[in-house]
C-alpha cells in the first residue's frame, strides 16, 4: 500500500483556492491516457474529468506547450504532480500523479530524431508513480505512404520495441506501462470504413506489423478485453460529423507488461467526454488496477 496524500479544493471558486488535505493508504489503482490536443485549451476540462473519474495517474499527449507554458498549477492545486516535455506548440507529452513521480525520463534509449539534421522530439515521457513505470507516447503520424515521415515512425516503433524488451529482458516482474496515442489502427474494426483508409496511413501493414512487434516484445493491449470492436473508437477528426456519426479510430492504447497486466480489473474509453464545446478530439482511455 501507498501513503499518499490527496487534495480537495476547497469552497472558493478559483484553482488557486484553499487546498484540505486527505491523508489515505491506497494502492495506485487507476491509470489513464489522453491525448488532450492543447493542454493549455483544455486545462480546466482535464482538471474536472480527473476529479470525477478519480484518476491516479493521467498520461497526457499532444500537450502542444513548452515547459515554461504548461499549466501546472491547475493540477497542482488538486493534489496531482506534473512532469512535461515539450519543446513548442507541436507534439508534447506529460504525466500528472497523485502516487508520486520519480525518475523523470525524457526520450526512450534509442529514440529517432527529425528534422535536418535529426533532433529528438517531445513525444515519449518516463515516469514511476506508485511503483509504475508510466510511458507517455506520442508515436508520429505518418503523415502519407509516400512521406519520408513515415519512415521515420516506423524506425520510431522499431526502436521503442526494442527499448520495451531490453526493459523487460533487464527484470521480468518489472511494472510497465506503455500509453498513449499511437497513430495505429492495429485491426480493421479499428476504423469505421477500411475502405475509406485504402491506401491511407495509420491501417498499412508495415505500421500493424510495428505495433505488433511492440507487443511481441512482451506487452499486452489491457483495454480490448474489456472495450472490444467493432465500433469502439478513441479518435474523431472534427470534420465532416465524425463523432455524431460514430466514424472514429482506435489509436489510444495502454501496453502493459506481464506483471502489470495482471493486476488489470477493467478498462474503459470515456467517449462521452469527447462531446461537447472545446472537446479534443481523443477520448481518454482508462484502466483499473488491483
Amino acid at each position: 500500500m501507498i501513503e499518499r496524500e490527496l487534495f480537495r479544493a476547497g469552497t472558493a471558486g478559483a484553482r488557486g483556492c484553499r487546498r484540505r488535505a486527505v491523508r489515505v493508504a491506497s494502492a495506485f489503482v487507476r491509470l489513464a491516457t489522453w491525448n488532450v490536443n492543447s493542454i493549455r485549451a483544455r486545462a480546466d476540462r482535464a482538471v474536472a474529468w480527473l476529479e470525477r473519474n478519480d484518476v491516479d495517474v493521467l498520461a497526457l499527449q499532444e500537450t502542444k506547450c513548452r515547459a515554461d507554458q504548461f499549466p501546472r498549477h491547475v493540477f497542482e492545486a488538486i493534489g496531482y504532480e506534473v512532469a512535461d516535455s515539450g519543446l513548442s506548440q507541436w507534439n508534447g507529452v506529460a504525466i500528472v500523479s497523485r502516487v508520486g513521480i520519480e525518475d523523470v525520463e525524457i526520450g526512450f534509449p534509442g529514440m529517432p530524431g527529425w528534422g535536418d539534421p535529426p533532433a529528438p522530439e517531445a513525444r515519449a515521457l518516463g515516469v514511476t508513480c506508485g511503483g509504475v513505470r508510466v510511458w507517455s507516447l506520442y508515436v508520429p503520424n505518418g503523415r502519407s505512404l509516400n512521406d519520408p515521415h513515415l519512415a521515420y515512425k516506423l524506425d520510431w516503433l522499431a526502436r521503442l520495441r526494442d527499448a520495451g524488451a531490453a526493459w523487460l529482458e533487464e527484470d521480468p516482474s518489472a511494472q510497465l506501462a506503455l500509453v498513449g496515442d499511437w497513430n495505429v489502427a492495429p485491426q480493421d474494426d479499428d476504423v469505421w470504413d477500411m475502405g475509406v483508409f485504402a491506401d491511407s496511413t495509420h491501417v498499412s501493414p508495415a505500421e500493424r506489423t510495428a505495433f505488433t512487434d511492440v507487443l511481441g516484445s512482451g506487452f499486452t493491449d489491457v483495454v480490448r478485453p474489456y472495450a472490444p470492436g467493432p465500433g469502439v473508437y478513441t479518435y474523431w477528426d472534427y470534420t465532416q460529423l465524425r463523432f455524431p456519426r460514430r466514424e472514429g479510430m482506435r489509436i489510444d492504447f495502454v501496453l502493459a507488461s506481464p506483471a502489470l497486466a495482471a493486476r488489470v480489473t477493467g478498462a474503459r474509453i470515456d467517449r462521452n467526454e469527447r462531446k461537447g464545446k472545446g472537446a479534443s478530439d481523443h477520448a481518454p482511455v482508462v484502466v483499473d488496477l488491483e
